[in-house]
């Protein structure tokens, strides 16, 4: 899939052209629709497009991407309307802020599969959800991945952690439970004191890049963190800036963020473009739609939903662990395969007292087990 960036960049190129304006005579069979980034965002939107991609390459469909004009639930709904209106058969909307309109268009294009990724249909209300049988809601093993990050952050040899979360919406949740776990794991097998790896763990209340968010993560490194997890979307880049001025480290979220900053040492990453070919492939080529129609399927290690990066893009001879000190492909794959074996299983929620979800310091400690790791909650 990394051999396609080229391919991928010059595709954008041109058909940026013709997004969402199709001309008469011009349909496209399998669609996507981009949320307010760019397809070439190296996150969602383009995880999900490499996917579609290799896929509709591989087996001569056409495909086209179509950009919403405003980032709302109308605006995708609208552009959802552009793609059917323009021939597509299935629609692959990335991400959580899709849950709205396909809850819309489910009902108004039944004979239409919709690919909806990290979300579930609902109304705008959410007072009711609801995925019809034309309808694949997948999801991903956050916590799995946040626990490969946490412990390869341990393994190499950090012992002053960061989490930087957006909102504790279960996603974040996961992925930030996960972390601890990991470090937990990787502390005991390393035979470390009770205490001695510590977290400061903290939910910015929102997934923006601003000087709020900037002056946490430098307060966070000043303090001795020597990683950061920036959980959040754009968060990331904000706790980036902070790392290059602190010269300090960042685990990227999603997907591979190390061509954003030399400062992401690695990424806890969702397999999209890998879940995207596996539901393409059920619906065109093994006639198996109905193990994901109607329902929400967890991709996790087990079929390549989640994991850390292990190739460099453009580059067939890169090692993508070149950033730790001494953690390595050999020692990611022994930790990998324990959740493939389901050795290791992490914890995805916990009941917290807080309604926004914000869980104290006691409660993850008591919750995930730990005791090599000591939790500061900001």
């Amino acid at each position: 899939m990394k051999k396609l960036l080229s391919l991928l960049l010059v595709l954008a190129l041109a058909v940026s052209m013709l997004a969402g304006c199709a001309g008469k005579d011009e349909t496209y069979e399998i669609a996507l629709i981009t949320d307010k980034g760019n397809i070439d965002d190296k996150s969602f939107n383009q995880g999900s497009w490499e996917g579609v991609v290799e896929f509709a390459e591989a087996n001569k469909i056409s495909h086209q991407y179509y950009k919403p004009e405003e980032a709302s639930d109308a605006g995708y709904l609208a552009k959802i309307d552009d793609a059917v209106a323009g021939g597509a058969k299935v629609v692959v909307t990335p991400g959580y802020l899709f849950e709205v309109a396909v809850y819309e268009a489910q009902t108004k294009y039944p004979d239409v599969k919709f690919i909806l990724l990290d979300g579930s249909p609902h109304t705008a209300d959410w007072s009711t959800f609801e995925t019809k049988s034309n309808v694949a809601s997948i999801m991903y093993a956050e916590e799995e991945s946040g626990y490969l990050a946490g412990y390869a952050a341990v393994k190499d040899g950090m012992r002053n952690l960061g989490f930087m979360g957006g909102m504790a919406v279960p996603a974040v949740q996961a992925f930030g439970y996960g972390y601890l776990q990991g470090a937990e794991v990787a502390a005991a097998e390393l035979g470390l004191a009770d205490g001695e790896v510590s977290v400061i763990y903290h939910y910015t209340g929102n997934f923006e890049e601003n000087d709020t968010n900037k002056a946490t993560a430098k307060t966070m490194y000043q303090e001795g963190a020597e990683v950061i997890f920036a959980c959040g979307g754009s968060v990331g880049k904000s706790v980036m800036a902070a790392a290059s001025e602190a010269d300090r480290k960042v685990i990227g979220v999603d997907f591979d963020q190390r061509y954003d900053s030399d400062t992401v040492i690695t990424s806890a990453m969702k397999g999209l473009g890998a879940s995207v070919i596996q539901v393409l492939e059920a619906i065109y080529d093994t006639d198996k739609w109905n193990d994901f129609s109607g329902k929400t399927t967890y991709f996790n290690a087990t079929n390549n939903g989640v994991g850390l990066p292990t190739e460099v893009i453009g580059d067939t001879k890169g090692d993508a662990f070149d950033r730790f000190d001494t953690f390595d492909k050999a020692a990611y794959d022994t930790v990998y395969a324990t959740l493939v074996d389901g050795t290791v299983d992490p914890i995805r929620t916990l009941e917290v007292e807080d309604p926004n979800g914000v869980a104290t310091a006691d409660e993850l400690v008591n919750g995930l087990g730990l005791s090599k790791v000591a939790v500061e909650v900001r």
